[in-house]
């Protein structure tokens, strides 16, 4: 494998500033890689998102990498022990926005479909790169309308390696192969407002509303399975009051959010919480928003040659996992029955100095060109 090759493309990625949903020319940049490596290029541009789908090959199997371009914002610059988008080499480390989250692994798609496409110009099946810059945001003309286009021309995936950070202590020690489903609300609670020196003649939401909020909080919603984890609940904010000490509010509003395994379903956890806010005789409103069905990928070839990958070239035993947050896979699974995430550790992401170690930038490419040479022999 040429030496750096990785890190050389990842710093490239990373000097171009991405903040979602821009891409800063990231795609345009891996475009031009891959076309010389025989790839054909399809800019899917849908809002002020572009999305890339690059290529090589007309059969099956169809082997594809998924990522994103885009990163979140840096947070206080002043903070950073270097420019963020001024890609830096220290103590074994490069550091930038998106070095782990995940400009990197990308730069590890590239130089391993290239190493690969050098050893097997006649490969067998297909390679393809789906890359969006709408991840890290609303994640609404991303990915999922790049499958609905794929899906209308009936040009599906047989497996996905999706670059997502997902390794915890070392590179490789942690897989995913499903994520669990996000439901939020917004409670909204009215009490009558007035004086806090006369409370008969006020309604005080906030204490309405503690008792059914403490039952929400300790209530136990299912107790996971195998792959997942029991359901979790937790409010994220709370909004009330006029800014004065001496007025009781009128309302409040109670943002929450569900993390919920396949135990549990979107329509479910909705018939509960409102049993519960009926029963505590609360005048209130809630809305949803659906930001994710839980899914488990096919435990299949994939998984085993992405473990077998992990092992040889990283000397880790990997684990499956469904932790964390969403991430695109919940879209690539509709026209993909394998879907894996393995990338780089996950501790500094999103973080001030985001950084990846230069080891693993030298040993993900390794992993995804294994992966690649079993699955297209």
């Amino acid at each position: 494998m040429p030496e750096h090759a990785s890190l050389e493309l990842a710093k490239e990625l990373i000097a171009r500033r991405s903040v979602t949903p821009e891409d800063g020319g990231c795609q345009d940049l891996l475009a031009a890689r891959l076309s010389k490596a025989g790839f054909r290029n399809e800019s899917m541009k849908f809002g002020d998102v572009t999305n890339l789908w690059s290529r090589r090959g007309s059969a099956s199997p169809v082997v594809c990498f998924a990522g994103h371009t885009d990163v979140v914002p840096t947070g206080p610059l002043a903070e950073w022990h270097s420019d963020p988008f001024v890609p830096t080499v220290r103590d074994g480390k490069l550091y930038g926005r998106g070095a782990a989250d995940m400009k990197s692994s990308i730069a590890a798609f590239v130089v391993a479909a290239e190493l690969f496409v050098k050893e097997k110009p006649g490969h067998s099946g297909s390679i393809a790169l789906l890359i969006t810059s709408d991840e890290e945001g609303p994640a609404v003309d991303g990915t999922v309308r790049v499958v609905e286009a794929l899906k209308k021309r009936n040009e599906g995936i047989d497996y996905c390696i999706v670059g997502e950070p997902s390794s915890v202590d070392r590179l490789g020690d942690t897989l995913k192969n499903g994520r669990r489903g996000s439901l939020s609300g917004r409670l909204t609670v009215k009490g009558i407002q007035g004086h806090v020196a006369y409370p008969h003649l006020v309604k005080n939401p906030i204490h309405l509303a503690a008792p059914a909020l403490a039952e929400l909080a300790s209530t136990k919603w299912d107790k996971g399975n195998e792959a997942f984890p029991p359901t979790s609940f937790q409010i994220s904010n709370i909004h009330a009051g006029t800014g004065a000490h001496n007025v009781v509010p009128g309302s409040v509003e109670i943002d929450f959010n569900f993390r919920f395994s396949t135990e549990s379903t979107e329509a479910s956890l909705k018939q509960r919480v409102e049993a519960i806010l009926k029963k505590h005789g609360l005048e209130y409103a809630v809305s949803w928003v659906l930001g994710a069905k839980p899914f488990l990928s096919k435990n299949g070839r994939l998984a085993k040659i992405a473990t077998e990958a992990a092992k040889t070239n990283a000397g880790v035993s990997a684990e499956l996992a469904t932790t964390g947050g969403t991430s695109d896979a919940r879209f690539i699974i509709d026209i993909c029955p394998e879907v894996i995430e393995i990338g780089p550790v996950n501790a500094s992401i999103h973080k001030l100095n985001e950084h990846i170690t230069l080891d693993e930038l030298e040993i993900l490419p390794r992993i995804y060109l294994d992966v690649l040479r079993k699955l297209l022999p």
